[in-house]
C-alpha cells in the first residue's frame, strides 16, 4: 500500500506498483470504441502508460496533452492513456484537444486493471479511481521505470518517464 497525498491529506492505494526489471501483467481495458485491448495487442512496442484519475482535472489533462506532444517523437513506442473515465469521455477530450498520438484506455467497467497494478485509491474522496502513475515498458514487456506521484494535484515526472526509454 503506497500512501499519497490529494491536496496535502494522507490517502493511501491497494498495493505497490511493478518492481522495475518485472514484466508487466496482462491487462485487458476498453478502446474508445467499446472493444477491448489487451497487453498482447502492444507486443513488440515500448510502453508509456500515463495512468491518472480523471481527464476531467487540470493535472490529468495536462499529463494527456504533454505525453501525447512526446509521443510524436518516440519510434516504436505507445503511449497509453489509462483512466477509469467512460471512453465516449475520452474521445471526446481527445477530439476537441486535437489529440492524435496517445491511445486512451479505460478502466471503467471493472477496475481490475487499478486493482491489479497496485494503484487503486483505497480511501478519501477519489476512492475507486486509479492514482496517478507513470509505468514505462520495453518492446518485451520489461518494467524500466515506474513513478507513484506523491501529491495527486502534481504532474508527473515526464522527463525521467521519456527518459527510461534511451
Amino acid at each position: 500500500m503506497a500512501k499519497i497525498t490529494l491536496k496535502g491529506n494522507q490517502i493511501h492505494t491497494v498495493g505497490e506498483l511493478p518492481k522495475v526489471g518485472s514484466n508487466l501483467h496482462n491487462f485487458e481495458l476498453v478502446k474508445s470504441d467499446l472493444s477491448k485491448a489487451s497487453l498482447k495487442d502492444f507486443a513488440g512496442s515500448r510502453l508509456v502508460l500515463n495512468i491518472f484519475p480523471s481527464l476531467d482535472t487540470g493535472t490529468c489533462a495536462a499529463s494527456v496533452r504533454n505525453f501525447n506532444k512526446e509521443a510524436a517523437n518516440l519510434k516504436n513506442t505507445k503511449v497509453l492513456c489509462i483512466s477509469r473515465d467512460l471512453p465516449f469521455a475520452q474521445s471526446r477530450f481527445c477530439g476537441a484537444e486535437g489529440i492524435e498520438n496517445v491511445v486512451t484506455l479505460s478502466d471503467f467497467n471493472t477496475g481490475k486493471f487499478a486493482k491489479d497494478f497496485g494503484l487503486e485509491i483505497a480511501d478519501g474522496p477519489l476512492a475507486g479511481l486509479c492514482s496517478r502513475v507513470v509505468i514505462v515498458a520495453d518492446e518485451t514487456g520489461k518494467v524500466l521505470y515506474t513513478e507513484q506521484v506523491p501529491e495527486i494535484v502534481d504532474e508527473p515526472n515526464y522527463k525521467a518517464a521519456i527518459g527510461a526509454l534511451a
